[in-house]
């Protein structure tokens, strides 16, 4: 308890303090009116983690068979930590060879860039019955591991196929069916809603926090552009309303969605015929993640990578139609990382990415993959980056 001497100390005439309190109020008011962007912009990058992107270097494989299997259509990659391997997923709906992802050895020079890459082996992927995927009945896209030593992998889709939307697990080992994920009925194919033709779940990652085999993980993955029931044919200009859903894998009992979440995917720039969401990727610092969006038109491949954050978004299960973006919603907060495109390199068409192996300096490599499309004019072309934290 203050004394009476060390309580006149604090004590202030009544005019000097409304005179404080006037002033305090003017300079927050001016703060308010003449720095409200300014505290927007302060509290949006604080959202976000300070991370830049090196780029370090690209590699063309130039091996298009392996094991009598035409190796390319790779859209999906993820990394295994453990024994630093890569699997990287076809999108061959089984017409060339079965249905198959490769694991690959991705080798670094000294200077840190890709000296080789190496296809190691091949693995068919099997269906509940224990047998190849039959001719035009998948569409393998993503690619994730677990700390189960399986595969979750999707199926973007088909619609005029009758090619459904689905995401399965497989044995790493042989690649025998496990079990499949739930797709809820909005996103199957019907006449007025469900999957746009060849714009299913083209991504796909895995949030991991423990490598026991009997912890519980989550399991990302988000169609390519609109849902037919999104999609705004009067204004077809808007950005498109991307599905993200959020799944979390428990050892016991059907995997369970806990949520679904707006992504608006960045509209084309003048000369772009087409793009779309092609994969994702977590972040260790759980709820962060980075995705690629690809583009293409009159000048070639594009691409550009975001950082974006589920943060407050709002949830969109319980929503019928996301045409025409309501302002009710609440969509994922991104951010622009990189716009490839300024790399000063061709671009191929790229779907696929992952972080990768630690380097030298302790921070993680980002891998990009893609997606030759079995044809002789283009490439599987490889992208190496340097993820850095800007922390100061």
């Amino acid at each position: 308890m203050l004394s009476k001497n060390k309580l006149k100390k604090y004590q202030r005439p009544i005019f000097f303090t409304k005179l404080v309190a006037i002033s305090l109020s003017l300079c927050i008011t001016t703060m308010i009116t003449s720095c409200g962007s300014w505290s927007e912009v302060q509290a949006e990058q604080r959202l976000f983690l300070p991370l830049s992107l090196e780029f370090l270097g690209a590699y063309e494989l130039k091996e298009n068979t392996f094991k009598n299997t035409s190796v390319g259509g790779l859209s999906g990659i993820t990394y295994e930590r453990n024994t630093d391997k890569f699997y990287a997923v076809s999108d061959d709906r089984s017409n060339k060879n079965p249905a198959r992802f490769y694991t690959l050895k991705i080798n670094l020079t000294g200077e840190e860039t890709i000296e080789n890459v190496t296809v190691e082996d091949v693995t068919f992927l099997k269906d509940k019955n224990g047998q190849n995927f039959p001719s035009n009945t998948v569409d393998f896209e993503g690619i994730g591991i677990s700390p189960r030593q399986s595969l979750f992998i999707s199926s973007e889709g088909v619609k005029k196929g009758q090619i459904p939307a689905r995401i399965d697990e497989f044995n790493l080992e042989t690649g025998t069916w496990i079990s499949n994920v739930r797709i809820p009925e909005r996103f199957l194919p019907h006449e007025n809603k469900g999957i746009q033709d060849n714009l299913g779940f083209e991504s796909l990652s895995l949030g991991v926090n423990s490598l026991a085999a009997d912890d519980p993980f989550r399991l990302f993955t988000a169609t390519e552009s609109n849902l037919l029931q999104d999609y705004n044919q009067e204004n077809p200009e808007l950005q498109a309303s991307i599905r993200l859903m959020d799944y979390v894998i428990n050892p016991i009992g059907e995997p369970l969605l806990i949520g679904e979440h707006l992504y608006l995917l960045e509209p084309g720039e003048d000369g772009v015929l087409y793009n779309g969401l092609t994969d994702l990727t977590t972040l260790d610092k759980e709820g962060y993640f980075l995705s690629l969006e690809r583009t293409f038109g009159l000048a070639g491949h594009g691409a550009k990578i975001f950082q974006f954050v589920i943060a407050n978004a709002t949830d969109t299960s319980k929503i019928e139609s996301l045409r025409g973006n309501p302002t009710t919603v609440e969509p994922i907060k991104k951010e622009l990382l990189l716009d490839l495109n300024q790399l000063g390199i061709k671009l191929d068409n790229l779907e696929g990415i992952t972080m990768g192996p630690r380097l030298k300096d302790g921070s993680l490599s980002l891998i990009l993959v893609s997606d030759n499309n079995f044809r002789d004019d283009q490439v599987t072309q490889f992208l190496l980056f340097r993820l850095k934290n800007n922390k100061t």
